[in-house]
């Protein structure tokens, strides 16, 4: 039986677990073959790790570069202009939240002419979130314009199906009756909560009380990537040793964070999926310079409060759960999605339509989160390959 192929284009490793929750629509279609192929990224030197632990089938890029396929995804632009197939380019995070400053080529990171267009070719459809995309989409990169999808987040749907096991989630990392587990949350980059982590891992060793208090790591894979896992370890190691958990960079983050009760976070995505799961939040940095200024991550930015360096730690978070308001952090999240519980629906429609074929004859469920490994079994290696 001769099957279509589809590509997946894998730069990192957050571009890949996004693409496997995509991917997933998929399954169970024996018309179709899906492969894999790693384009080189200054961040992808866990790519080939992270690709075998999923059994794929994985060409070389130049390889890949020389067939033709019936549909490729990409979740980043690098190198997809030599991609012979239809493609479609979607974002690897929560909305576009960040953008360049200074340069040729300053924008909105992800909605730039030289992210959608690369070498000049256009791609045969580009997924955003929300529909307030397309207003920067028209302003930056017009001729993409037509070829928009307001699809919404996998993420955003995966989060809010999952909100009613927070409970099993709590008891699946090792939770005692009582405990409060505090999560540390890190995008990549100079202005990162990991850029200031010398000063913060210090108070959550030294100002959250065992055993009432338990405190999880989430750093984003790029900084795992850019250091080395070595370098990562190797600095994290004493927190390691006295309790914390720390997550490796191929394990699913999105169950830790719904089961927290304090989410410590900056302007990445995984802070901003935090507005989801209804705990509070403090802010230990927040850049300005790379936030962009008409994204959710600016609301949220100049709303939840900031991680004071004179204040005992745990006055700061009871300061920041009496000051919780569900209802404006709701807000803030449902400026991630406008078709909020229908990626699945509108992506599996999308990707069907460009193949050429029937969607299969069920609906395209949003399954619940699997439940995560207890805090103390965290190593790198033990996560569960997701998105």
């Amino acid at each position: 039986m001769g099957r279509k192929k589809v590509l997946a284009v894998i730069h990192t490793v957050a571009y890949g677990k996004r693409l496997l929750e995509v991917l997933s629509l998929l399954e169970a279609d024996f018309r179709l073959q899906v492969v894999f192929t790693a384009p080189p990224h200054a961040f992808g030197d866990d790519v080939p790790a992270f690709l075998a632990r999923l059994g794929s089938v994985v060409l070389p890029w130049a390889q890949a570069t020389r067939m033709t396929f019936d549909l490729a995804l990409a979740a980043g632009p690098r190198g997809v202009q030599y991609i012979d197939a239809p493609l479609i380019t979607l974002p690897h995070g929560a909305n576009y939240l960040k953008r360049v400053t200074e340069g040729p080529n300053a924008g909105v990171a992800g909605l730039r002419r030289q992210d959608l267009l690369p070498g000049g070719r256009l791609p045969a459809a580009v997924v955003v979130p929300h529909h307030a995309e397309l207003r920067e989409l028209a302003r930056d990169c017009p001729e993409a314009l037509p070829l928009a999808h307001v699809t919404g987040d996998p993420v955003h749907d995966r989060i809010t199906a999952s909100l009613p096991l927070r409970a099993a989630y709590r008891r699946a990392l090792g939770l005692d009756e009582g405990q409060k587990l505090v999560v540390a949350v890190s995008t990549w980059g100079a202005d990162s909560s990991f850029g200031r982590f010398d000063a913060l891992l210090p108070r959550l060793i030294g100002e959250l009380p065992a055993p009432r208090y338990r405190t999880a790591l989430l750093v984003h894979p790029n900084v795992w990537a850019g250091h080395g896992a070595y370098q990562v370890r190797s600095w994290l190691a004493r927190c390691g040793q006295l309790g914390i958990g720390i997550m490796p960079p191929e394990a699913d983050w999105r169950s830790v964070l719904i089961a927290a009760d304090w989410i410590i976070g900056d302007h990445g995505s995984v802070s901003l999926y935090g507005t989801l799961t209804g705990a509070p939040m403090l802010l230990a940095t927040s850049s300005e310079r790379e936030i962009n200024p008409s994204s959710p991550a600016a609301a949220l930015a100049a709303h939840a409060p900031t991680l004071s360096p004179t204040h005992p730690l745990v006055d700061q978070l009871d300061y920041a759960a009496q000051e919780y308001r569900p209802e404006e952090y709701a807000a803030i999240g449902s400026r991630i999605t406008s078709e909020p519980g229908r990626f699945n629906r509108n992506m599996r429609k999308l990707m069907y339509g460009l193949l050429g074929m029937g969607q299969p004859a069920h609906e395209p469920v949003t399954v619940p989160l699997p439940e995560p490994l207890p805090l103390n079994a965290w190593a790198p290696g033990h996560g569960e390959v997701s998105a």
